[in-house]
């Protein structure tokens, strides 16, 4: 294929300068972190703040975030993660609570076995930022339960079904608090693999 070759993309560390005519200059990355990210509440940010969550509790944080990637991270041993948040608050003003239901629908893949739609990740992990109220914090993990679901138990219960209410998820798995997240993953990872 011919085209152009692949960015080499590097981690940063938020001290990174801006530069302007070779110069430095005295605005650092964080600051347009900052700037930008603020704003933990919203669909967008709260996304990649819980696969950072996931990350940092089962210590994989090593790599940085690829967008676009057929998985959300990768553990040490390969197994795909797939992660999903969702809150009842959101940034903008509501008239109600927003109801809780995640995207689980299969995705068209490149696999030619598969002939057709299918989750290309080995462990979903829900993650609910339960809070209804003002003082919501995304960075309390207090404000947050976990649910951890092979792929294998979704495909067998849900099928091709695009969409999950939180009573559902209810059904396949328990709400966990971070601190037990990584030993909740390890179980369902081993159970996965023993079927």
């Amino acid at each position: 294929m011919n085209g152009l070759d692949k960015i080499e993309v590097t981690k940063k560390t938020g001290e990174d300068p801006l530069v302007s005519n070779g110069e430095e200059l005295s605005v650092r990355l964080s600051d347009f972190w900052s700037w930008a990210n603020s704003d933990l509440v919203n669909n967008v940010a709260r996304g990649v703040l819980a696969e950072f969550l996931v990350a940092h509790a089962l210590d994989i944080v090593g790599k940085f975030r690829v967008e676009w990637d057929d998985k959300d991270l990768q553990d040490e041993d390969g197994t795909k993660i797939e992660v999903k948040s969702a809150a009842y608050v959101q940034s903008w003003e509501q008239l109600k609570h927003s109801s809780i239901r995640f995207d689980i629908a299969p995705k068209e893949g490149v696999d030619a076995a598969t002939k057709g739609p299918y989750r290309s990740c080995d462990i979903y992990v829900f993650c609910l930022l339960h809070r209804k109220h003002e003082d919501i914090d995304p960075l309390n993990m207090d404000h947050w339960n976990f649910y951890v679901v092979s792929t294998r138990k979704l495909n067998k219960e849900l099928k091709d079904q695009k969409t999950m209410a939180l009573s559902t998820l209810e059904t396949l798995a328990n709400p966990v608090s971070f601190d037990k997240l990584p030993s909740t993953y390890r179980s369902v990872k081993d159970q996965s693999t023993n079927i």
